[in-house]
C-alpha cells in the first residue's frame, strides 16, 4: 500500500509532469511541467513543481520513466537524466519510491478514461472499448507500447520495448524513398519513423527522393506546415498516419487486443483529423487473413492531456487490481 499523499511523476524524453494525489478517490492536484533539457535532474524538477503545491507533503511516490525499468537507478533513453529511486526518496523525505515504465500507467489509464467525457476519440472498429486485452501505444519523443491483459480478477500490465522492432517498406512507393531514411544504430525501427524525430526523418527522406532540400528544422515544423497546406508536410503526415495504423494493427494481432487499441503520446492528439481521414484505419484493417477480425477492433486516440498521471492515480489507489513490473526503494 502507498502512504498518502502520493507524488505522481511522468518523466519522458522532453517533459516531466508531476501531480499529487492527496488520498484515494480525491481529485488529482496537477503541478506545472518542466522540460528535462532545462533542469539538472529529477529531484530539482520535483522541487520546482512542488513550489506551487499547497497541502500535506507527499509521503510516497510512483514515477513513470521513459525507458526500460529493470533496476532502481536508471537512465532515460532520450534525455540526460538519471532516475535514482533512493536518492529521490531521501531528498524528499519519502517512505517509498516506485519506478515503472512510462507506458505502465498509460495502460492503467484506459480503465478510468471515458469517451463520453471527451477523453477518447474513436477511429473506427466496433465503436466501444471491450473488456478483453487492450493495447496502448504512443508516438512522442520515443515510441511506447504496453498491453493490459485480464487475468482472473486482475489486470496484468505488460510494458514492452516494441517500439524498437524493425520497420520496413511494403509498397514500391515506400521502397523508393526508403534508402533516404536515416538509420539509428544502423536500424530503421518503429520508433525511428513513428515519433517526433521520425516525422522529421520521414519528411527529409521524401524531400531527398524528389531531389529537394527539406525546409523543416524540427519535427514541430512538419505539423505546423501541414496546417498551412504545405505539400511535403501533408504527404509526410499522410504516410505517418498510414504507418501508425499498420503498426497499431500489427500490435492488435500480436496481443489479440479485442478490447481495443489506444493511441497516446504527444503527436496523435495534434493530428486527429488526419488519423480520421482513412489512411490509418485502412492500414490497421489490412491484416489478411485476419482483416475481418481487425475491422472489429476499436481504436481510439487518447486526447486527455495527462493519461499517465490518471493511470498512476489508479495504480496507487487500487494496487491489488493490477499486476505490473516495478523497481524502487523503501525507507528502512
Amino acid at each position: 500500500m502507498y502512504a498518502f499523499p502520493v507524488l505522481l511523476g511522468d518523466i519522458g524524453g522532453t517533459n516531466a509532469r508531476f501531480a499529487v494525489l492527496p488520498g484515494p478517490g480525491e481529485p488529482i492536484r496537477f503541478l506545472p511541467r518542466t522540460l528535462t533539457a532545462q533542469t539538472a535532474d529529477p529531484i530539482e524538477a520535483i522541487r520546482i513543481a512542488l513550489k506551487v503545491y499547497q497541502g500535506d507533503a507527499p509521503r510516497s511516490a510512483m514515477i513513470a520513466v521513459a525507458t526500460r525499468v529493470d533496476k532502481s537507478v536508471i537512465r532515460l533513453t532520450n534525455a540526460h537524466w538519471t532516475i535514482d529511486a533512493a536518492a529521490i526518496g531521501t531528498a524528499l523525505s519519502l517512505e517509498r519510491v516506485t519506478l515503472v515504465n512510462d507506458y505502465t500507467p498509460v495502460a492503467a489509464s484506459v480503465t478510468v478514461l471515458d469517451a463520453a467525457r471527451g477523453d477518447l476519440v474513436p477511429l473506427g472498429g466496433s465503436g466501444s472499448a471491450g473488456t478483453g486485452t487492450r493495447v496502448v501505444l504512443g508516438p512522442g519523443t520515443g515510441f511506447g507500447v504496453a498491453a493490459l491483459v485480464p487475468v482472473g480478477q486482475q489486470l496484468a500490465i505488460l510494458a514492452t520495448e516494441a517500439g524498437h522492432v524493425e520497420f520496413g517498406p511494403t509498397t514500391e512507393g515506400e521502397a523508393e524513398f526508403w534508402p533516404h531514411l536515416e538509420r539509428v544504430g544502423g536500424r530503421v525501427t518503429a520508433e525511428v519513423v513513428l515519433s517526433g524525430p521520425g516525422l522529421f526523418r520521414l519528411s527529409r527522406a521524401l524531400a531527398a527522393r524528389q531531389g529537394l532540400v527539406c525546409p523543416f528544422s524540427v519535427p514541430n515544423d512538419v505539423l505546423a506546415a501541414a496546417r498551412e497546406g504545405d505539400a511535403l508536410a501533408c504527404e509526410t503526415l499522410d504516410i505517418f498516419a498510414s504507418w501508425l495504423g499498420r503498426f497499431a494493427g500489427d500490435l492488435a494481432l500480436t496481443f489479440e487486443a479485442s478490447g481495443g487499441v489506444f493511441i497516446a503520446g504527444g503527436i496523435a492528439p495534434r493530428m486527429v483529423d488526419i488519423l480520421e481521414k482513412g489512411g490509418f484505419r485502412a492500414s490497421f484493417d489490412r491484416k489478411a487473413p485476419h482483416d475481418a477480425w481487425a475491422r472489429s477492433v476499436p481504436a481510439f486516440v487518447i486526447v486527455n492531456p495527462e493519461p499517465a498521471l490518471h493511470g498512476l492515480a489508479a495504480l496507487v489507489t487500487d494496487p491489488a487490481r493490477f499486476v505490473f513490473g516495478s523497481q524502487g526503494w523503501q525507507q528502512a
